[in-house]
């Protein structure tokens, strides 16, 4: 994989990095499904902290300092709708917050599918995911991190392609030649989209992956609480009952499917705070925190 050093590492405290240590290009050569073979990213981080069109994705990397090291890690997945990405508000300081706490983290720039740059747009934010995986497996000794420690985190559009990758991992859309597990250790869900059925999902996250008028086939494909199996990672979701633009059935629905596959789930329901209730509930990782400590993925 190519590095870029992404400038200076501050260490403000015992864990946590100011800013990131370096960014990855997240394909070596070629990159799959692409369109577009060569350029660098169209319009990356804008007014607001957001990214609206990925052409190569990439990494950005976020360590703990070493005394402070739990030996687990994140993927993380930004919410947007599958139009745009929440970078700073949903990776960044999600990936800040982790590393304080001794995980180290990644966040994920993943392609928005766009059928001018992707020659299937329905399976680019997932290759992306996958390669993000493999990458991260492949390199957890040169991060300090445990190889059957890495989670994936997603929020939103985010927590549909992180709740992807967590049940359509046995299907590679990579190249994969050293057959690397691709699925993650423990999927962590924030006010996630699940579902692509009629009456449930979030008719733009549908419209923008699978386009307008998508077959029966390919809704139920992307429609993950049809997807678990047994094989399932564990997983904790968060919603807030009171969401407007993602209804928090599609958490309740996931919870159940996982449940009956008897598979770790465990779920937080707050009665108020809206889509993005993260903004405003500070102590909203909080939990998310005892739960990985009691699971053993960190300290």
């Amino acid at each position: 994989m190519k590095k870029i050093v992404a400038g200076l590492v501050l260490f403000l405290g015992v864990g946590f990095t100011a800013s990131a240590q370096e960014v990855i290009d997240l394909y070596p050569g070629n990159i799959p499904n692409a369109k577009v073979k060569s350029g660098a990213n169209i319009g990356n981080l804008e007014s607001g902290g957001l990214v609206r069109r990925i052409v190569k994705p990439s990494l950005e990397v976020y360590l703990p300092a070493k005394e402070n090291a739990s030996g687990a890690a994140v993927i993380i997945c930004p919410g947007g709708s599958y139009k745009v990405i929440v970078f700073q508000g949903e990776g960044v300081a999600t990936a800040k917050a982790f590393a304080q706490k001794g995980v180290a983290a990644f966040v994920l720039k993943y392609r928005l599918p766009n059928d001018t740059i992707l020659t299937d747009k329905k399976i680019g934010p997932l290759q992306d995911a996958q390669q993000a995986i493999k990458y991260v497996r492949e390199n957890a000794a040169r991060y300090g991190i445990e190889a059957n420690k890495i989670g994936i985190v997603g929020f939103s559009a985010g927590g549909h392609l992180a709740s992807t990758a967590a049940t359509h991992f046995e299907k590679p859309l990579i190249p994969n030649p050293k057959n690397t597990n691709l699925r993650p250790d423990f999927q962590v869900l924030v006010y996630p989209v699940i579902s692509m059925q009629d009456g449930l999902t979030h008719a733009d996250s549908r419209s923008n992956l699978l386009g307008k008028n998508p077959t029966k086939e390919t809704i139920d494909l992307f429609s993950n609480e049809l997807q678990v199996t047994k094989n399932a990672p564990p997983a904790y979701i968060t919603h807030a009952a009171d969401d407007k633009l993602v209804d928090v059935d599609n958490s309740i629905v996931y919870f159940q499917k996982l449940r009956h596959q008897n598979i770790a789930v465990e779920m937080h329901i707050y009665p108020k705070g809206g889509h993005g209730f993260i903004f405003g509930q500070k102590d909203w990782i909080d939990p998310l925190f005892l739960w990985m400590r009691k699971n053993k993925w960190m300290k």
